[in-house]
């Protein structure tokens, strides 16, 4: 039975401009709500509206909806049951979200890097470490005492004083975001959030009842800016004064229960806020009662950012969000929230409602990395540089009319690709073996199709495929000519 309900509105929102491509109507929808269910913006099982009450919408007649339904239904990504209406499923195993690995396909939507050098040594003194704690129950909701030290510590030498009982333990930053979304929102509070932005936070806040209120992000400002001089090679602007006001503005007018923000190498736009920005939007959620969340999980991912930044609770009150997921390993599920102790007890109160403490055995583990926190950073720094240079040449030959922001940390670039085909190309690029998130992903209501975030932590030679797929999807697009590049030859 289908968990959600999408009106006609909504999909209309998500569909954005569905008619590009010259393929015939029916077709075009259909691949575009594809699409939309393999990178997770229609989730499976949830049910579409009726034939009639789409096409009225769209403004079509209800035998394309009707053909695109169909399509959708013999190739496996539809659900009809007479009376029921039409639910969202995925070909094969509906628990696989994508095709893997194993099936030949390169996934490119997860803007991540591999398991550090040394995790299996750690992994194994933890291990050793473990029969200390197997007297207790094991359920853990708040961390264990020598953990949730060395993050006090760690928060404290790197200038934000604080105390072990200002840290929660989490099952990784997403489990943070909607632990902190549920205790924090009530249904009908507005949240502000920067858009384009990280797609699990504003999925988390909705499912807690807030009104989201976006503030833009544009990437052409900050272009601008460095045309003109005000731009620091870091990626911050000397006067960022746009953002800034643009973001004091609405929380001083909307006056909203939360504000989630991601100030240091921002997903997906690569951008470090100044730190007079910081102190700004801190002092207006201070006057008005807003609580900034400020997801930090890569503010420590800097390749060769000119300037450091403090965590942002040492500019003003702000609950920090932090993870290993980025900097040491995505299997590595867990993440922590830095915060006044009261909120902190909220949050432990809170948190048995939906899951009973974090795995020991993972604590321990991170507890054995923190001792060497310093050199994985570094290690991740060379990587991460490598994985940029790369990523930045192969695109300028395979793509000169594209606009590739130059980055100086975190894990991807937010490329502007010219012209409204993100969907498109990402689709395109399935049929090539690649998996690549489109721009909307990072939007709500469709927007961002004119860009595409490329992550740029993968090996060069993974990039190179990376690069292959999208230019086979570009040319295949009819009106973009293949670049003449040699590592291209096979493509064309």
């Amino acid at each position: 039975m289908a968990e959600t309900v999408l009106t006609a509105r909504s999909v209309e929102n998500l569909l954005g401009d569905w008619r590009a491509g010259g393929a015939a109507a029916y077709l075009a929808l259909a691949e575009r709500i594809r699409l939309l269910m393999l990178d997770g913006r229609i989730p499976v099982d949830t049910r579409l509206p009726a034939e009639r009450e789409l096409s009225e919408r769209l403004g079509v007649s209800r035998t394309t909806v009707t053909a695109a339904y169909r399509h959708l239904r013999e190739a496996g990504y539809l659900d009809s049951v007479r009376g029921s209406g039409s639910a969202a499923r995925l070909p094969g195993a509906r628990q696989a979200a994508a095709p893997s690995h194993d099936a030949g396909f390169l996934d490119f939507s997860q803007a991540t890097t591999p398991a550090i050098p040394g995790l299996a040594d750690d992994a194994r003194a933890a291990v050793e470490e473990l029969p200390l704690h197997l007297g207790g129950h094991g359920f853990d909701p708040v961390g264990i005492p020598s953990l949730r030290e060395a993050l006090a510590q760690r928060y404290s030498d790197r200038g934000l004083p604080t105390s072990p009982d200002q840290i929660m333990v989490t099952i990784g930053a997403q489990h943070a975001i909607a632990l902190l979304a549920r205790t924090l929102v009530s249904r009908g509070d507005r949240a502000v959030i920067e858009v384009p932005t990280y797609p699990h936070s504003y999925e988390a806040l909705r499912a807690a009842g807030a009104r989201l209120v976006p503030v833009g992000i544009t990437p052409e400002r900050d272009a601008a800016a460095r045309a003109d001089g005000v731009v620091d090679d870091d990626g911050s602007a000397d006067d960022s004064a746009d953002e800034a006001d643009d973001l004091v503005q609405a929380i001083s007018f909307s006056n909203p229960a939360l504000a989630y923000l991601i100030p240091d190498f921002h997903n997906p736009t690569g951008r470090s806020m100044t730190v007079e920005a910081r102190e700004r939007i801190l002092a207006a959620a201070s006057r008005q009662g807003t609580i900034i969340v400020a997801d930090e999980t890569t503010a420590e991912m800097d390749i060769d950012r000119r300037q450091s930044y403090l965590p942002l609770a040492a500019y003003g009150d702000a609950v920090i969000i932090g993870s290993v997921g980025k900097t040491v390993w995505g299997g590595l599920r867990l993440g922590w929230i830095r915060a006044e102790a009261p909120l902190i007890r909220r949050l432990v109160a809170n948190r048995s409602h939906n899951d009973l403490g974090t795995p020991i055995l993972d604590q321990l583990v991170v507890k054995q990395v923190l001792r060497r926190m310093d050199e994985v950073l570094a290690i991740r720094r060379e990587q991460l540089r490598v994985g940029r240079d790369h990523l930045e040449g192969r695109l300028a030959e395979a793509f000169p009319e594209w606009t590739v922001p130059h980055v100086n940390g975190g894990l991807a670039t937010w490329v502007n690709l010219g012209t409204p085909v993100s969907s498109q190309l990402a689709l395109g690029a399935r049929a090539h073996g690649l998996i690549i998130a489109a721009g909307p992903r990072f939007g709500i209501d469709g927007a961002f199709e004119r860009f595409l975030r490329i992550p740029i932590g993968y090996t060069p030679e993974e990039t190179d495929r990376a690069v292959e797929a999208l230019a086979r999807s570009w040319a295949a697009l009819g009106s973009h000519p293949v670049p003449d590049a040699p590592y291209l030859a096979a493509v064309v």
